[in-house]
């Protein structure tokens, strides 16, 4: 089975429909559906999408996300030894302004052979991957 590691950015704009990805991301997710594809995400990502919903849209939008797509996720939980590994690449790159979350998502990619990222986040392209078209 493939793996697509989904970023925060993918999730956040499947969910809202006035999100200016939002078309993108559903046709990549009916996509990703059709090729069985299994998503990766971190516990990082699941906090940063949680957190966004809230504030942009809302609770019920949060209860909604966790209830229906969450549970579609096999998740990376984000340990001390992870986490500290991805604070050490996040500050290392910091010129090129990758957030933790991203050093996080960067470094399970690479431990779990993942190439390709549901994301619309440059960063990933700049760190070596493709993005889902």
């Amino acid at each position: 089975m493939n793996k697509v590691f989904a970023d925060t950015s993918a999730l956040f704009a499947l969910l809202v429909a006035t999100d200016e990805n939002h078309r993108r991301a559903a046709l990549a997710f009916q996509g990703l559906e059709r090729r069985q594809a299994a998503l990766v995400t971190t516990s990082y990502v699941l906090v940063e999408t949680y957190a966004l919903l809230a504030r942009r849209v809302g609770v019920d939008a949060v209860r909604k996300f966790r209830a229906g797509l969450a549970p579609l996720l096999d998740v990376a939980w984000v340990d001390s030894a992870l986490h500290e590994a991805a604070l050490d690449l996040a500050l290392e790159r910091s010129r090129s302004g990758i957030s933790l979350v991203d050093a996080a998502s960067f470094l399970v990619m690479r431990s779990y052979g993942i190439e390709e990222a549901w994301a619309f986040d440059r960063h990933f392209r700049t760190a070596g991957f493709s993005l889902l078209r």
